[in-house]
């Protein structure tokens, strides 16, 4: 044991240098780091300022809409003669022009939100079995199939809705009529195309959107947090309680953000599934509701230069919204710094 030489970082205490053989190479490389211009650098260089002008890019874009969204709709704003901001009407072709945006932002809130308390939990139940329980092969092939809804034209929504599920809803909607009727949003018909109706339809459409997220998210859940869970004596849905959800919460959230900036700006399906009427009604049975995208691809075409300000203005609304919710979803992103990093 004597013989053995002792390892050492100094080359003058006669051991064996192990850090100094490095250091040269390691220098080098850092000089080249820090070199102006470098494309491997992060902050600079070829890649950096494609990074940028591709950030630049986007941000003038949404600025542009912006602006074009305003000057379209200040002139019908100014002509207008109701509350944009309360009236329930929409009047915009008549003379003296009425239009406001009170019933329409409430049908697009309305029918967005029922349709993420329908989704939300069947498109959890989903993503946990195709990551957790199902089988490699057949999670895949779930996961596929599920994927493929995302592909299918809002039209054919729209079209099956109005068509084929109109009348498996309306007889729904007597049924909650009959022993919910206590509760103000279940009131009286008559019963057709209606909120719940729309919801139900939005509700499909964001499902493979919010499964597809949260599967990846439920997949990237580090193995050793699943493994300690179990190792102590968890059951699976205890391991998944404690360790998958947790970790997976920020892009679930992002996930049903994300759906719900999809369920606000939908057209065509609620379109063809709302009633169009301008009311604001919590009762979601009765025929009627309305949603601004939907009264833009109905009003269009009848509209003279007021009546298309006034879609404008509504679009800008509707654009307001959106920004909001693609900003709070961000957010809550970077509020768990450590999702984000193992997620890169």
């Amino acid at each position: 044991m004597g013989d053995t030489p002792q390892r050492s970082a100094h080359a003058g205490t006669g051991g064996t240098p192990v850090a100094t053989s490095h250091e040269g190479p390691a220098g080098a490389s850092a000089r080249v780091a820090e070199r102006p211009g470098n494309p491997g650098r992060p902050d600079g260089g070829l890649g950096g300022g494609l990074t940028l002008a591709a950030g630049t890019t986007v941000l003038v874009v949404i600025a542009a809409i912006a602006i074009f969204l305003v000057a379209k709709a200040v002139p019908a704003l100014r002509a207008n003669t109701e509350s944009f901001w309360t009236f329930e009407g929409w009047f915009p072709n008549d003379n003296p022009p009425q239009f406001g945006i009170g019933a329409l932002a409430f049908g697009t809130v309305l029918s967005s939100l029922l349709a993420l308390l329908m989704a939300v939990p069947v498109a959890l139940g989903i993503a946990l079995y195709l990551s957790h329980y199902a089988p490699r092969r057949l999670g895949n092939a779930l996961g596929f199939l599920i994927d493929l809804l995302a592909a299918v034209p809002s039209v054919v929504f729209g079209l099956w809705g109005r068509d084929y599920f109109a009348q498996p809803v309306a007889d729904l909607s007597a049924w909650l009529n009959r022993y919910f009727g206590w509760i103000p949003i279940f009131g009286d018909g008559p019963y057709g195309n209606s909120i719940l109706l729309g919801s139900v339809v939005l509700a499909i459409m964001v499902l493979p959107i919010i499964t597809s997220l949260s599967r990846e998210v439920f997949r990237q859940t580090p193995t050793a947090n699943e493994e300690a869970a179990l190792a102590l004596g968890a059951t699976r849905w205890e391991m998944i309680r404690t360790a998958v959800l947790p970790y997976g919460r920020p892009g679930v959230i992002a996930a049903v953000m994300l759906g719900l900036g999809r369920a606000l700006g939908e057209t065509i399906a609620l379109a063809l599934t709302l009633g169009s009427t301008y009311a604001i009604s919590f009762n979601i049975l009765e025929s009627g509701g309305n949603s601004i995208a939907a009264n833009i691809a109905n009003r269009f075409a009848e509209a003279n230069d007021t009546g298309r300000g006034a879609l404008i203005a509504s679009g800008l609304v509707l654009f307001a919204i959106t920004l909001i919710v693609n900003i709070t979803a961000r957010a809550i992103i970077y509020r768990r710094r450590e999702f984000t990093e193992s997620a890169a």
